[in-house]
């Protein structure tokens, strides 16, 4: 690859933060960012993005082609999803075969690659989100090869089930595993 010897980061991001090291524009002079979690150690940049509401698995490194294959279609990302509501079948077959949401403002068709109803959550890390009188909440696996701003929100609200919460739990091979937010550990590429 190259000559320098590059790092390679997973990184469990949690909830509240930014996935940058730097902020350069004055209306979020009060965000959370990831120095505030990580040494930043010179080039260091994040993977892709989660949105400041989203956590899970961020990856980091100092290699631009690393980056740029990682953010392809050609790797998939999973996203564990709680969502307001209960999932059902009809639900599932829906984000297979496509729902329409904007992207800039222009309709967008997109369709996940794969989707499943989740039983069993005892993997992911218990946070709370809200009390079970505001009504009843499920969760959803849906894979995607892009990355589109909100994506996995706005097919879920479009389909009437607005996501409470949103965990990455794997980018191609690596996974979330056992992690916990803010842990931080070096990956093989």
């Amino acid at each position: 690859m190259d000559d320098i010897e590059h790092l390679y980061y997973s990184f469990y991001k949690p909830y509240g933060y930014l996935s940058q090291f730097v902020n350069h524009q004055n209306k979020r002079k009060s965000k959370k960012l990831l120095g505030e979690l990580i040494e930043y150690k010179n080039g260091l940049m994040s993977v892709g993005r989660l949105d400041e509401k989203s956590e899970g698995l961020l990856l980091l490194t100092t290699n631009g082609k690393f980056s740029n294959y990682i953010t392809s279609t050609a790797i998939e990302k999973e996203y564990h999803v709680m969502v307001d509501g209960i999932v059902t079948n009809n639900i599932i077959t829906n984000l297979l075969s496509g729902v329409e949401i904007s992207v800039e403002g222009k309709p967008y068709l997109t369709k996940a690659k794969a989707a499943k109803i989740l039983t069993n959550t005892d993997h992911i890390f218990k946070r709370f989100v809200r009390d079970e009188k505001h009504g009843l909440t499920s969760w959803l696996s849906v894979t995607l090869t892009e990355g589109k701003f909100r994506q996995v929100r706005k097919m879920t609200a479009k389909l009437g089930l607005p996501t409470l919460r949103l965990v990455r739990v794997r980018i191609g091979n690596y996974r979330l595993d056992e992690m916990l937010p803010a842990d931080f550990k070096e990956i093989n590429y």
